[in-house]
């Protein structure tokens, strides 16, 4: 059984792709952290709204008592940072990103990902290639149904061959409405491939 206390801090909550649940496994993540001291949640990019205090806004579904949330970029269109950034006339400031995301904070914080992991951020820097940098350990949030073993696995074999600390893989199996009994065959598959925890969200 998956224990959030034991999860280390900082942590990204990265995905297999766009729709898999990071922010909302994000949120669970913070509540249970925020029962044990002060939790910040970290947002570097959000696209698809202009506020981070939109109601679609990641940090809006994240946000609760304990929990500071915090949003660096924002981009209006709901596209990877890249082509959003694009149709804005932008050009994202990756450096000022990893400052960003550094910054000291007397508690655990908690950093979510956008879209999968490869998802293009500058011309020729996808968000693996900049965030690998920050050696930050993370969980891997995928599917439970058709289609999460390829996708699980092929973004788990990027991440490592990186040399990224995978704490868990976990499926979301209410993202795509797959049976639980669906959901926990592919991690019994999952756990045959893959050298870290493999969990089943309830």
């Amino acid at each position: 059984m998956l224990c959030l206390d034991a999860l280390p801090s900082p942590l990204w909550v990265l995905g297999t792709g766009t729709g898999v649940g990071k922010t909302h496994v994000c949120a669970r993540l913070a509540q249970a952290w925020a029962d044990l001291g002060p939790v910040a949640y970290r947002k570097p990019f959000q696209t698809g709204v202009d506020r981070s205090d939109h109601l679609e806004a990641d940090a809006s579904v994240v946000a609760g008592p304990g929990i500071i949330t915090e949003s660096h970029i924002l981009l209006k269109a709901p596209l990877a940072p890249l082509a959003a950034a694009q149709l804005e006339g932008r050009a994202l400031d990756l450096e000022a990103a990893t400052r960003w995301c550094q910054r000291p904070f007397d508690g655990r914080v908690l950093l979510e990902g956008v879209g999968g992991v490869m998802v293009p951020l500058a011309p020729n820097v996808h968000f693996l290639a900049w965030a690998t940098g920050l050696k930050i350990p993370c969980v891997l949030v995928a599917l439970g149904g058709l289609g999460t073993l390829n996708h699980t696995l092929l973004s788990a074999e990027a991440l490592m061959l990186r040399g990224w600390r995978i704490a868990a893989v976990l499926l979301n199996p209410g993202a795509d409405g797959t049976a639980p009994e669906v959901a926990e065959a592919n991690a019994e598959v999952l756990r045959g491939f893959l050298p870290v925890p493999v969990h089943v969200l309830d």
